[in-house]
């Protein structure tokens, strides 16, 4: 294997573990707009930090995202808790906000476009180790949170998903997380074992990964592209 695959594919690997089992709580939940949402707070709030204290760093971009994400994630099961039968329309309305509220940052910000690109697509091939870490991390605490039955009750998934989405964000883009989340969860969700969704979402990955090298195409959309693909085929697999 070519050493310039190692460092992408960990982190698509750890993505998909770390994201998956959240994923199928957000389809259990009927709260799918929530990776949406938090996502984007946590990139908003990255802009935003960037904009205001003209700093560049992982780890900088680590904390704005994490405290975008926990704020915007307490919001959301407030919402969900209080107004169960819009909570969709209103989680619908803070993704959009967020949004908005990242365009005006990146309009503010001298990179800004650049930056923002990278927090909806960021081009996997070049993640730096410490958001492999980062990942990796994420991935042995999701499920060490899995395995507990943990992610079941709201505290723990709310927390969960704020920190974990935080922390996906800046390695492997909005986009890229949100399939991550969904994907696999719909495979699983029509009865394929989790072990098995995870393995087969992570070859689609690695394959779009492989396919934007051989075709020079951005990695991030090229990926999701891949996940996106192997997601929909879960809907011709007879339900058990």
């Amino acid at each position: 294997m070519e050493t310039w695959f190692i460092f992408p594919a960990l982190a698509l690997i750890a993505g998909i573990m770390a994201l998956t089992p959240l994923g199928t709580q957000v389809l259990r939940r009927g709260v799918v707009f929530i990776d949406l949402a938090v996502a984007q707070a946590a990139a908003a709030a990255v802009i935003w930090l960037n904009f205001a204290l003209h700093i560049d760093s992982p780890l900088v971009d680590q904390l704005a995202a994490t405290l975008g994400a926990v704020v915007v994630s307490l919001g959301v099961a407030w919402v969900a808790r209080k107004w169960s039968q819009q909570r969709e329309a209103l989680i619908g309305l803070i993704y959009v906000a967020g949004a908005c509220m990242a365009l005006l940052g990146a309009s503010l910000h001298p990179h800004g476009r650049e930056k923002l690109f990278h927090l909806l697509a960021a081009d996997v091939l070049w993640v730096d180790s410490f958001s492999i870490g980062a990942l990796l991390l994420a991935a042995l605490a999701v499920l060490a949170l899995r395995r507990k039955g943990w992610l079941a009750h709201d505290v723990f998934f709310y927390a969960a998903f704020a920190v974990i989405a935080s922390v996906a964000v800046p390695a492997l883009g909005l986009f890229l997380v949100f399939a991550s989340l969904i994907a696999p969860a719909l495979w699983i969700e029509r009865g394929l074992r989790p072990w098995a969704a995870m393995v087969a979402a992570s070859v689609s990955c690695l394959l779009g990964l492989l396919f934007s090298w051989v075709a020079d195409t951005p990695s991030g959309p090229t990926v999701v592209m891949a996940l996106a693909a192997f997601g929909v085929c879960a809907l011709f697999r007879r339900q058990g």
